[in-house]
């Protein structure tokens, strides 16, 4: 069957897209014109969003299958689509540079107009959110985050924090990590006397060298973390999943943890842009409205910095910086182990 002739203006149905810019003030008669450029960002936005849920499902569905082989293009593939999400968000926040020409008597022309709707009725933000693991409890207002949206998209997201967020198939991720379970691999090694691995055994003495003696109390913290030692029950990651993480920090330099440690820093990179989106936005609003409320009904600022304070999704992969070691001090891995990490020697 022969292909038909597809058009650019058919194929990216721009007669849609370019008759979907409706001013408020046009239709009260007050015609602002930088309510164009208002409208146009927004909705670049929530184009974004939808490629960045479109990555995000793609890179559930390969992690969420039984077995993720590191050394397949599965994980390549996770990497490559995580970094595309964190190269999006980056424009987000290099958009805020083209509202901000928008100065605050340009925005007082229209903002009466577009009451009460609100960025913050961007469900497919909160979605993304959702999606990557920031669970409902760990929000700032939940009252008002649930007050502001249609019912559908509550459900919408509701529904979605019942399945695996992303955050829930890193941590099964890490616990299939099988760096101790061979003991052929730790050859120099005795385990203690609570059965503890022993190269945990010996990195946990080192690293109490490395503490300043004002940090001697991180020691606590490291059996919490690492064993379970006392229950936090605010905890994401499990202590074999931090175990594996923490592992993949130290010898990333190894060509098998390569890709995995790309996959956490990646994470960490995704939280750092949300972050700054919501600082750039923050600051957005205090020097367009002052300490004025939010169209919505929000706070304004105050809001916005109590979400910037709190919405950490991947916070505790980051936590595990707090207990790396200086490379010279740490403990010498087997021939065997080496090997297997990809170095033959």
């Amino acid at each position: 069957m022969q292909q038909k002739d597809v058009h650019y203006s058919d194929y990216l149905q721009l007669e849609k897209i370019l008759n979907a810019q409706q001013l408020e003030s046009d239709l009260n008669e007050a015609h602002a014109h930088d309510e164009m450029l208002f409208i146009i960002i927004h909705q670049a936005y929530e184009l974004w969003f939808k490629q960045i849920m479109y990555e995000i499902e793609s890179v559930a569905e390969i992690m969420g299958k039984g077995t993720i082989n590191d050394n397949s293009p599965d994980l390549q593939t996770v990497v490559h689509r995580l970094n595309r999400v964190t190269v999006i968000l980056r424009v987000g926040v290099h958009q805020i540079d083209i509202m901000e020409t928008m100065t605050p008597m340009d925005f007082l022309d229209f903002r009466n107009f577009l009451r009460p709707a609100s960025g913050f009725q961007s469900w497919q933000f909160k979605l993304a959110e959702a999606r990557l693991g920031l669970r409902y409890t760990e929000r700032h207002a939940q009252e008002y985050y649930i007050s502001q949206l249609r019912k559908e998209h509550v459900d919408l997201i509701k529904s979605t924090e019942q399945k695996p967020s992303l955050l829930d198939l890193v941590n099964e991720w890490l616990e299939r990590m099988p760096f101790f379970e061979d003991t052929e691999s730790w050859p120099t090694y005795e385990a203690d006397e609570i059965q503890r691995h022993p190269f945990w055994v010996d990195y946990a003495a080192r690293y109490v060298e490395s503490l300043m003696p004002n940090e001697r109390i991180n020691l606590r913290y490291f059996n919490t973390v690492f064993f379970g030692e006392e229950v936090d029950e605010s905890r994401r990651l499990s202590p074999k999943a931090c175990r594996a993480g923490l592992f993949i920090f130290l010898f990333r330099g190894y060509p098998m943890l390569q890709t995995p440690f790309q996959l956490l820093n990646l994470l960490l990179e995704i939280d750092e842009q949300l972050s700054t989106w919501r600082y750039r936005h923050m600051n957005m609003v205090h020097r367009m409205i002052g300490t004025r409320t939010g169209t919505g009904g929000s706070t304004g600022k105050d809001y916005l910095k109590g979400a910037l304070d709190k919405h950490y999704i991947f916070k505790e992969i980051a936590g595990l910086t707090s207990f790396l070691i200086e490379r010279q001090n740490l403990p010498k891995l087997s021939k065997t182990l080496e090997e297997k990490l990809g170095f033959k020697v």
